[in-house]
């Protein structure tokens, strides 16, 4: 089953399975968005929009996800702010920008998720402006970990929610461009994890 369809399924519940515990960190992780005034920042698999009630209230925003079921969603929490945000359906594997375009990019819990993380972030490292940030919030595995449960986990799993067996080093390896500048474990005991990169000038 294509993840547009999977997540169709899943809009009506999906909230309920990634809030709660999640939101200190999807918080912690928006926080570092510093001086938005007038910035151009991307929201890239914005999903159902739980990032919308803690972004800036000063930044230009477009907010992606190629399911319009969750989209959809995502447009009612809009509406409840005063925020400038553009909600447009696109793949993160093929963005609709040009180069770049945004001072920043955002994606939460979407790398891993969808099926090619490396396309996914050349993607937003090419409409990401030199000297933009990305900034990531997700589950990775480490170099060389065996976590046999999780890479068995993923073969059941990514074609219809997420995959598990994303190692973020090796999908960073596919971007020359970008620097980690902040690598903060969170969730489950560091599985998920708060990461910052830079896209350096050529």
């Amino acid at each position: 089953m294509a993840l547009k369809h999977s997540y169709t399924l899943l809009a009506p519940i999906y909230d309920h399975v990634v809030s709660g515990p999640m939101d200190i960190w999807r918080q912690k992780s928006l926080a570092r968005l510093k001086d938005t005034q007038d910035k151009k920042i991307l929201i890239n698999g914005i999903g159902s929009g739980l990032d919308i009630p803690h972004l800036p209230g000063d930044g230009i925003y477009t907010g992606t996800d190629i399911t319009p079921a969750m989209l959809k969603r995502a447009e009612q929490r809009a509406r409840q702010t005063s925020l400038n945000i553009d909600l447009q359906i696109a793949d993160s594997h093929a963005l609709p920008f040009a180069d770049n375009s945004f001072d920043a990019v955002v994606m939460h819990l979407i790398l891993a998720v969808v099926p090619r993380p490396e396309q996914a972030l050349q993607e937003a490292c090419r409409v990401l402006s030199p000297g933009g940030s990305i900034y990531l919030f997700d589950k990775f595995i480490r170099p060389g970990q065996l976590a046999i449960s999780r890479r068995l986990l993923s073969i059941l799993i990514r074609h219809i929610a997420t995959r598990t067996d994303v190692v973020f080093e090796d999908v960073l390896a596919s971007c020359p461009q970008l620097q980690v500048i902040h690598d903060e474990p969170a969730l489950a005991k560091g599985w998920f994890r708060l990461i910052e990169l830079r896209k350096v000038t050529s």
